[in-house]
């Protein structure tokens, strides 16, 4: 072997040697194995505002609703006709379709008799100019130059009379078609089901003015309003089933959802949508109305929750503190939860689970936890002794990255519960010698940096310890 290839085989060996040492150090740094514990820092949250019974969150089939009072319908009368009765009075109920008043026949004969008479009118005096036009034509051919002018201008008057006579026929016809029918129907009905309220005599509706004689309220006391946008609105159809559900207890309804009005709703700044001023992200509201089986219980403006019947359990009565099953971990037959001790550090907290709500992804903390403590999110990097932070800007364990293939080994303690966090520590990454051995030292870096999401401070003083060893046995 020569000289030149021996040293180039030796620097081989020097990469190789440095890559491994380089990405040994930083494994086990990034597994916690390395440096102190109590300076990586873990995000925690507060257990009341993760607690699922008191943390008021909308799924995407659940949605916002208050209790208000039933439809009321304006009923109008035409006000170029006249009222001959009313049929109904207030308190009254009736049906959709039901007759409310009538107007006086008699006038509106007596109109339609006088459209008709018109209309015979323009019809003779179209016939009489057709005459005189005919007959100026023929006095025309024998007149003089002079003469057959004013024939032509008087042929021409009649004939624009005519054209106006014709079109006033067109309109007449059209008015005594609006009459006849009128003969036929005259009368208001009821457009919905109800009650009726307010209605106006002929001395109020002169004083008053306007043409809103009456109005009807659907039956029943109360309705609820819900409200949904654009991005949900895929759930909302009448007919379909829904649970109401009371803001201050565990009380709960079931109802319908009966209309759908797709009509943009004001927001109290009298606007159509709600987001940034960018209109392109901005999103409207509508409106739909359900009516429950009953309304025991409930009160007139009482706000509540109002999510699509899928046959979820209604019968739990979640009190005291329930949290999604995602933080409960494993430690054996144990359930723990990571959470802040008296001094900010990270510990082991082990609780007692009871009922959980399987269609929810939640479970009843029955001891172990107060609504004022902290925990953090499980996440395999989590150790004892780490410190708590409630700045998400500071953490060095990353939150949220739960390893599902932690989760087959078992179930939490309380019947069937599948809370199966075991926080383990392993870290199956595998480093590609080859590739690492093409190199420079800086692109190993820069690799290792890229892997696993940190930098690393350079020339660490351990590093070059390892390195300087490697050098010394390839010299031996």
């Amino acid at each position: 072997m020569t000289t030149k290839k021996r040293i180039c085989t030796v620097i081989i060996v020097l990469v190789i040697v440095c890559a491994v040492c380089v990405g040994g150090f930083l494994i086990w740094k990034k597994t916690g194995k390395g440096g102190s514990k109590s300076s990586q820092k873990v995000y925690v949250q507060k257990v009341s505002s993760l607690n699922t019974v008191s943390d008021f969150k909308l799924s995407n089939c659940s949605f916002l609703g208050v209790v208000e009072a039933q439809e009321s319908v304006d009923v109008k009368y035409d006000s170029s006709k006249t009222v001959a009765e009313i049929l109904v009075k207030n308190g009254d109920s009736v049906k959709k379709g039901d007759k409310l008043l009538t107007y006086d026949v008699e006038a509106i004969n007596l109109q339609l008799e006088q459209a008709r008479l018109e209309v015979e009118r323009l019809q003779n005096e179209i016939a009489s100019n057709k005459s005189q036009i005919a007959e100026l034509e023929k006095e025309k051919k024998n007149a003089d130059q002079d003469a057959a002018v004013s024939y032509t201008t008087q042929i021409l008057s009649l004939q624009s009379d005519n054209a106006k006579n014709e079109y006033d026929i067109k309109a007449k016809n059209v008015e005594i078609k609006k009459l006849e029918a009128s003969t036929k129907n005259a009368f208001v009905t009821a457009t919905i089901d109800g009650t009726i309220k307010n209605v106006k005599t002929a001395d109020k509706l002169q004083e008053e003015g306007g043409d809103v004689i009456m109005q009807i309220t659907e039956e029943g006391d109360y309705r609820i309003k819900g409200r949904f946008n654009e991005q949900n609105s895929k759930d909302i159809m009448q007919g379909v089933s829904v649970i109401v559900k009371s803001r201050l207890d565990d009380s709960s309804w079931k109802g319908e959802i009966t209309s759908v009005d797709t009509s943009p709703q004001k927001n109290s700044d009298d606007t159509y949508s709600y987001g940034s001023s960018d209109e392109m992200s901005q999103s409207s509201n509508y409106a739909f109305y359900v009516t429950p089986e009953n309304f025991d219980g409930l009160m007139l403006g009482q706000h509540v929750l109002i999510e699509i019947d899928n046959g979820q359990d209604t019968s739990i009565n979640k009190t005291g503190i329930w949290l999604y099953s995602d933080f409960i971990c494993k430690d054996g037959k144990k359930n723990y939860v990571w959470a802040k001790d008296k001094d900010g550090k990270i510990e082991k907290r082990y609780v007692e689970i009871g009922q959980k709500d399987e269609d929810n992804g939640d479970c009843e903390i029955k001891s172990g936890l107060e609504k004022g403590d902290y925990i953090a999110y499980p996440d395999k990097s989590i150790e004892e002794g780490m410190t708590a932070t409630t700045n998400e800007a500071d953490v060095s364990v990353p939150p949220n990255d739960l390893d599902t293939n932690d989760n087959s080994d078992g179930d939490v303690e309380s019947g069937d519960e599948d809370i199966v966090y075991d926080g383990s520590d392993e870290d199956g990454m595998a480093i590609d010698e080859d590739m690492l051995a093409s190199m420079t030292d800086e692109e190993i870096e820069e690799y290792f940096n890229k892997l696993y999401g940190e930098e690393d401070n350079a020339d660490n003083a351990d590093d070059n310890t390892d390195t300087a060893d490697a050098d010394a046995a390839l010299a031996e």
